[in-house]
């Protein structure tokens, strides 16, 4: 396996009163892609957004590339290496794409031509809607542009927050497509996903959360196969 380029450790994380996340562990192996699948409320996002700095944890370490992250800033993980996609997209609607996308790269002082282009390159469509509003795109459009306003970054870390959550069946194919691409090209991927049975048959590892504990682990194939995963999460 992979050496872990992201490790949780004991990881607590609390709304007000209520314990969102109970002390879990994992890691995400440089290289590849790794989902979180549970319910609705099982601590995925709680989880994400704290490795992105939106959310302090209560204790708990998060290590990346050997350095203890934990508590950092948004913009201090942002420069790390460590981008999210936010679940609902979260695109300004009144901004062109190319200005979205521009707005990715904020942290850089180099020139982006080459990763706008490669943006345009994996997203053939935002290239050609360059000059119109976010807010004028599909559903499936204005997801492509929220991960590639990511990418503008250049992040060796893309963390995806429910990424085919309210599109249609061949518009979520495509993204999971996106999706696989993006790992090709050398971006560790940490995936969280309602649609668990593309979500397990895209990753190489996988963690099942319940109520805020991780009560499962194995790759995406031994997870598929599970009955206990079929039963809860795939509908068979």
């Amino acid at each position: 396996m992979s050496e872990a380029l992201l490790s949780i450790r004991d990881l607590k994380v609390n709304y007000g009163g209520i314990e969102a996340v109970k002390g879990i562990s994992f890691d995400v192996p440089e290289g590849q892609i790794v989902t979180l699948i549970g319910a609705n409320g099982a601590g995925k996002s709680s989880t994400l957004r704290t490795i992105a700095g939106l959310v302090k944890p209560k204790s708990g370490t998060i290590t990346y590339a050997g350095e203890d992250i934990t508590g950092k800033d948004p913009t201090s993980i942002v420069n790390r290496g460590i981008t999210l996609v936010p679940e609902g997209r979260r695109i300004f609607p009144d901004l062109t794409v190319k200005e979205n996308l521009k707005l990715g790269a904020y942290i850089r002082k180099d020139d982006i031509t080459d990763d706008l282009n490669w943006v345009y390159d994996l997203f053939p469509r935002l290239k050609e809607r360059e000059w119109q509003a976010g807010g004028t795109l599909s559903g499936g459009e204005q997801q492509m542009l929220a991960v590639g306003r990511a990418l503008m970054s250049r992040p060796k870390i893309m963390m995806m927050d429910e990424p085919s959550l309210g599109l249609a069946p061949l518009v979520v194919r495509d993204i999971f497509d996106i999706i696989k691409e993006v790992n090709k090209r050398g971006v560790t991927v940490l995936l969280i996903e309602q649609n668990a049975n593309m979500a397990l048959k895209t990753a190489h590892m996988g963690y099942v959360m319940e109520t805020g504990r991780i009560t499962m682990t194995g790759t995406g194939a031994e997870l598929l196969a599970d009955e206990s995963v079929k039963a809860a999460y795939l509908g068979t």
